[in-house]
């Protein structure tokens, strides 16, 4: 039994600089060239003993809103059972590992959920990292990374941080240069749109879908530090779905160009609406400017690319 009262872990919310989707595979996923990149939005993760049966893995779950009260309605969505990724990530350590102690995490969130910001996914990549320094289970970096991965597309990449090209459905990891901070603005809505549903949308958006490819431009501007390249290279191949499902969301992002905003998409599966700015002051305008959006409930700015996971 570890002698570790609590570990808690530190890990940054992502956003899409590039989602290419291909057609649906046999097995319902779809190919994708995803460059990922972290950014200073973040939750935390806790995990501390419990003793309330003799078998490993959770017991309870809670959440809180660390954002000073603007997800309030967004922590309120989260699952606190076996349905959570963090929770079905350490019953899956306890497992592959043989840990037996009982443990109960706790998550102190930032990041929007069903958002489009892989919040859920984050959450598990903590959870793993935590769990494996509570147990002392001592998984090496390739360990958890292959654990990430059978958890889902988006689990392996908070691991790592930083910015990264995902292929397959997104969890085969190659980093990329980022040579230049990048200054963000993000507006969240008050309601989530679930990933199935978007990805259905899309299918159906786009039956000649071909196989994804990787933008060379993108690569470019940022291995050179280029805001204004990197912002005419962002594209999401799922926003005209995530548009469809919630068009509101197309006044958002002209709210954001209006403010001179480098670059404004939508965040993955949305609805979250990201844009690039030119510095920190920039990002604080367009925030204000998104706010006064009919679809924006909240607008936060952060920076990146920042590390992965830590332990605090």
């Amino acid at each position: 039994m570890t002698t570790t009262t609590a570990v808690t872990v530190r890990v940054p919310a992502k956003v899409n600089l590039q989602l290419a989707v291909g057609p649906a595979r046999e097995d319902g996923y779809h190919d994708l060239v995803n460059v990922f990149h972290a950014v200073a939005l973040f939750d935390e993760v806790t995990v501390t003993g419990a003793r309330t049966r003799a078998t490993g893995g959770p017991v309870e779950l809670t959440a809180e809103d660390a954002s000073g009260g603007g997800l309030a309605s967004h922590v309120a969505r989260v699952p606190l059972d076996s349905t959570n990724l963090a929770w079905r990530a350490a019953e899956l350590l306890a497992r592959e590992t043989g840990a037996r102690e009982p443990v109960r995490l706790h998550l102190r969130k930032a990041i929007p959920v069903a958002g489009g910001m892989a919040g859920g996914s984050a959450d598990a990549a903590a959870a793993l990292v935590a769990c494996d320094a509570f147990w002392g289970t001592g998984l090496d970096r390739d360990g958890l990374l292959e654990l990430a991965a059978r958890l889902g597309s988006d689990v392996a990449f908070p691991l790592l941080g930083g910015t990264a090209v995902g292929t397959g459905r997104g969890e085969v990891l190659a980093p990329a240069r980022c040579a230049a901070r990048l200054h963000w603005a993000f507006a969240l809505s008050e309601g989530g749109l679930p990933t199935p549903g978007v990805f259905a949308a899309y299918d159906r958006l786009r039956p000649d879908a071909r196989e994804p490819q990787g933008d060379s431009a993108l690569m470019a501007a940022l291995a050179e530090g280029d805001a204004p390249a990197v912002g005419a290279a962002l594209s999401n191949d799922l926003q005209p779905a995530a548009l469809e499902l919630r068009p509101v969301l197309a006044e958002t992002l002209q709210a954001g160009r209006a403010a001179g905003a480098l670059g404004a998409f939508v965040s993955g599966s949305g609805p979250t609406c990201a844009f690039l700015a030119a510095s920190a002051e920039h990002a604080e305008r367009v925030a204000a400017a998104v706010r006064t959006a009919p679809d924006c409930a909240y607008a936060v700015t952060a920076y990146g690319d920042v590390p992965g996971t830590t332990i605090l």
